[in-house]
């Protein structure tokens, strides 16, 4: 349908429905739903680790309701359809969803997701950075792709802002909430003096992760896979990702520091 041309009532209602309709299929393809909940039970693990350091194991069943809420799998969705539906569009929504509904596609997802819920397990980790750190500094050709991975997409830049983000928005929840003193400037100065360390943690947990994710795939595989990455939908794709989990877990770290404030003040009451 041209712009500006006068369109029966039907052709209106159409494009949106279908877009909808397209954005979903996309969601579907990516297995969103399936993130969500590893990501959740990751985030339950972490609340219980804020639980024993910050609230001295004092959180209770109060804690644990408050988690569950901003743990939300559905609003984690449900901020990341917003990105996807306005950043892959068109074309480039097509050609994504024909990539990961493809049997390569569709195995990346499968292999990815299996590695994300691994990894949460601390033996697993160390084992995905050790074995990073056996090829840091080689020529090994899998390293190599894995590099390229990574670069295509900005990985390691991308993550460190949303880490230092996301610090940055759990200490505003404590701040608003009470439980500390500081300005704006003050958190931003100790965010950014966190940089270099989120940096390196970040480079080898990621590099770690992905060596353990992709380690069943063939070199030939990982290359359709990096060179669907290097394209303008692969691009539009990870900027949707990272800009629609960076926004879920800016929220998501405001409302923890908000509920640790909350809970501590309660307990000197």
């Amino acid at each position: 349908m041209r712009r500006f041309l006068v369109a029966p009532l039907f052709c209106l209602l159409a494009t949106p429905l279908w877009a909808d309709a397209r954005a979903q299929v996309l969601m579907d393809v990516l297995k969103t739903d399936e993130v969500a909940l590893i990501l959740q039970a990751e985030g339950l693990e972490y609340a219980e680790t804020l639980n024993q350091d910050l609230l001295n194991g004092q959180g209770g069943a109060g804690w644990t309701l408050q988690v569950g809420a901003i743990y939300s799998p559905q609003r984690m969705t449900e901020t990341l359809r917003g990105y996807l539906e306005s950043e892959v569009q068109g074309t480039e929504r097509e050609e994504t969803i024909t990539f990961f509904a493809s049997d390569l596609g569709a195995q990346i997802i499968t292999l990815e997701n299996a590695a994300r819920a691994a990894i949460s397990d601390q033996d697993v980790e160390d084992a995905a950075r050790a074995r990073y750190a056996e090829l840091e500094d080689s020529d090994d050709a899998r390293l190599a792709q894995i590099k390229a991975l990574v670069q295509s997409g900005d990985m390691i830049d991308r993550n460190v802002t949303a880490a230092m983000n996301s610090n940055f928005q759990f200490m505003r929840g404590l701040a608003e909430g009470g439980a500390v003193e500081m300005t704006e400037g003050e958190m931003l100065a100790e965010v950014t003096a966190q940089q270099d360390e989120i940096t390196e943690d970040t480079t080898g947990w990621l590099y770690g992760f992905l060596l353990l994710a992709y380690s069943p795939l063939d070199d030939a595989a990982l290359d359709k896979y990096i060179a669907f990455a290097q394209t303008d939908a692969g691009n539009a794709l990870n900027r949707a990702l990272f800009d629609g989990y960076g926004a879920a877990y800016a929220d998501i770290s405001y409302a923890l520091g908000r509920a640790v404030a909350l809970n501590q003040v309660a307990e000197e009451l």
